[in-house]
């Protein structure tokens, strides 16, 4: 049911829960006016009123959805707005892109271990190619190296880097939890979360494409939670079922959770 999925929506994203409280206080006052004259006259004024008070104040709000200019980016936007602020009071945040090379960067590496892997219920979750899938490697590599016109590395070089880091990242003590698994082939898009299921989240999804002058150049979406909430709850879909169908590696990570 759409009204159901939409009340639960809201509810996980905390939208809306004074219309949810107070339509709740309004129905309860309602029934029990039907079945019982005990009520004061002055408190049934007062809850109708407020309803009242609260549709004229809901119908002077205009709906506000992002402009293009504000969804659609390229990795350039990370030069003005980079991820450390994002991460700074993070405590959930799941990746996923074929090699992951140029996200997991030493310095953001270090950011991580900083800010979400310092915090007791800190976990971060990392999926990346299986580089014994050789064919899915090869067809990766076409689309995501061959089509660039000024390519700077080559995929199979970099899932083997990738992997070096994480292998050591998943060794590290710290109060948070690490874990990383591959995925068997690449369906063409890359995803980074942070703390998807809290009122502040954020969701990046970006796009392959064919053909692009570079590797900074694909185009990427940002969703936030409480607006596109269809969408936005599609792409958090689309990692745990990545999350889901990828294989842990062949040394388990540390606190992998089954």
């Amino acid at each position: 049911m759409t009204w159901w999925r939409r009340l639960v929506g809201d509810l996980k994203a905390r939208n809306h829960l004074d219309t949810y409280a107070l339509t709740v206080v309004v129905f309860t006052f309602a029934i029990l006016s039907l079945v019982s004259d005990a009520l004061d006259d002055d408190l049934r004024w007062a809850v109708l009123l407020s309803g009242v008070g609260l549709l004229i104040y809901r119908l002077t709000l205009v709906p506000t959805s992002p402009s293009p200019v504000e969804l659609l980016h390229d990795r350039a936007v990370f030069e003005e707005s980079p991820l450390a602020p994002l991460l700074r009071d993070a405590r959930d945040v799941r990746v996923f892109a074929p090699s992951a090379v140029n996200l997991l960067s030493p310095q953001t590496c270090e950011l991580l271990r900083k800010t979400v892997l310092a915090r007791r219920n800190g976990s971060v979750r990392v999926v990346v190619l299986d580089p014994a899938e050789t064919a899915a490697i090869a067809i990766a590599s076409r689309q995501l190296d061959d089509s660039l016109e000024f390519p700077i590395q080559r995929l199979p070089q970099s899932l083997v880097s990738a992997l070096d880091r994480l292998k050591l990242m998943a060794g590290w003590r710290t109060e948070g939890a690490f874990s990383y698994r591959l995925f068997p082939y690449n369906p063409g898009f890359s995803l980074v979360l942070v703390d998807p299921e809290t009122p502040h989240g954020r969701v990046i999804v970006e796009f392959h494409g064919f053909h692009n002058p570079s590797t900074s150049s694909r185009m990427h979406l940002e969703l936030v939670a409480g607006r596109n909430e269809r969408w936005y709850r599609y792409w958090i879909q689309q990692f745990d079922r990545v999350w889901e169908e990828a294989s842990a590696p062949e040394i388990l990570t540390r606190r992998e959770k089954p």
